[in-house]
């Protein structure tokens, strides 16, 4: 053996052991599978232990024995105590990529959190999404199935999943690889069965923050252009942080009326159309949820441009997307009213984020987003990077950003000539607040909150504005 071959064996078993001691660490690897577990990676070769996900995948733990530990953890500490230990250990098997999300910019505007995703790739429309969510020959069926754990077609050996019971049901929950706020991810069906959502989807989401209570839950509107790419398997989508509109006040405050159980209704101060309903009674959060959403995916209003279903086809247009967290008044379930219609002027929505704003924001408005979490592609940071040299510099919007003619037009007039280059940064922020702002004041079904009072006013909820 050359002196170069055995340095490069030395090294190779230098790297192993430290794996293997990161596993013992942070992995849960019983020191008696350590000598079992550096035969797996030699076997690997050199090549292969460059490879993140398969190295990973071998030092991780079996899902059964995840799933025991968490079980123990639950029942010893709580379903919240066994979530934060899962999420760790995704974080440390490398399947959450933490210190990427946390590079990504991130900031508050205009009541709402703004933050440019590095990672994530954009999607200008449903059709692209879709796409780019298939899985070629079959197996998986989607990018979200349960086959999925391990599966190394997808660079998933990572992946570890968590099973939850809703309505009876069997789900799994997963964190998100680049998950948007802290805490990411998706209950998902273990039937791969398409998204709906139904009187069933208020209390499944009950069901989950019962057992998680420091989580929320919600789902997109199961229609295409207004929600998730995903649209043939039901999923939620949840996690730890509170997002803007859960702090949102209200506008507006009603009772129920005759016939449902008592609960508080509120109209939120919110750019989009959303109502809050208050309750510390499952089944008055689920009645009361399930009253409105029927009214509203029925709702025929052609004077305000809203129309249940689609003249053409007679598809459906209509839909809420429902998110619940608990507080200390209760449970709080959250429905954002979305219309999937277009027309020749917005063939891409007219509840879309309008064309003027695509250079910030085409893709679909979904869950997160309506919630007042917005996640722009990465492209802007070169693109804004430019603009703000631009300005600096007293000169022309470059020719290759023309795009951002209304953007820099806005931020010509509030700089009023100032060059500084922190306030200029500042400036271009407060100008992403502001499109998104404007964004979500599109995704509106009703422009007046007066018209989403009147809708609630018809169908006997009683209140006026505060």
């Amino acid at each position: 053996m050359s002196a170069t071959t055995a340095a490069a064996a030395d090294d190779a078993f230098a790297r192993i052991d430290a794996l293997i001691d990161y596993a013992v660490e942070h992995l849960d690897l019983d020191p008696r599978d350590a000598d079992w577990t550096r035969n797996r990676l030699l076997a690997l070769g050199e090549e292969g232990l460059d490879d993140e996900d398969e190295v990973m995948g071998l030092l991780s733990q079996r899902p059964s024995r995840i799933e025991d530990r968490f079980a123990a953890i639950e029942r010893g500490d709580g379903g919240m105590a066994a979530m934060r230990w899962f999420y760790d250990y995704c974080v440390a098997n490398t399947y959450v990529k933490k210190s990427k999300l946390d590079a990504n910019p991130r900031f508050d505007s205009h009541g709402l959190t703004v933050t440019i995703n590095l990672a994530k790739p954009e999607f200008k429309n449903m059709r692209r999404a879709a796409a780019g969510n298939a899985t070629a020959g079959g197996y998986p069926k989607c990018t979200i199935c349960h086959e999925n754990e391990g599966f190394a077609g997808r660079d998933k050996r990572t992946l570890r999943t968590i099973p939850v019971s809703l309505g009876g049901e069997r789900w799994f929950w997963q964190f998100s690889p680049y998950g948007y706020f802290r805490e990411h991810g998706i209950c998902v069906n273990r039937e791969h069965t398409p998204m709906h959502v139904d009187r069933d989807t208020f209390g499944h989401l009950l069901d989950f923050v019962d057992r998680f209570p420091g989580y929320f839950l919600g789902c997109n509107a199961a229609l295409p252009r207004i929600g998730g790419s995903v649209l043939a398997h039901d999923h939620y989508q949840g996690g730890g942080e509170a997002l803007p509109m859960f702090h949102a006040p209200a506008w507006a405050v009603l009772s129920t009326p005759a016939g449902l159980p008592d609960a508080t209704v509120e109209i939120l101060d919110w750019p989009g159309t959303a109502v809050r309903v208050v309750s510390r009674s499952r089944d008055a959060i689920v009645e009361v949820s399930d009253a409105i959403r029927r009214a509203w995916i029925n709702h025929d209003d052609e004077a305000h441009g809203i129309t249940s279903r689609a003249p053409a086809t007679g598809e459906r247009q209509s839909a809420l997307s429902p998110s619940v967290i608990v507080t200390d008044r209760g449970y709080e379930m959250h429905l954002i009213f979305r219309n999937n219609a277009v027309s020749e002027r917005y063939p891409e929505g007219v509840f879309h984020a309008h064309p003027e704003y695509w250079p910030i924001k085409q893709e679909p408005i979904g869950l997160i987003e309506a919630q007042g979490l917005f996640i722009l592609p990465g492209r802007l940071i070169d693109q804004l990077g430019r603009i703000e040299a631009a300005l600096a510099a007293g000169g022309p919007l470059p020719e290759s950003e023309r795009e951002f003619e209304l953007q820099w037009t806005e931020l010509v007039a509030k700089l009023n000539g100032n060059r500084d280059p922190e306030i200029i940064h500042a400036a271009v922020r407060d100008e992403l607040g502001s499109v998104c702002h404007r964004i979500l004041g599109n995704t509106a079904v009703f422009k007046d909150r007066r018209l989403t009072l009147d809708f609630l006013g018809a169908i006997g909820f009683n209140g006026s504005p505060m």
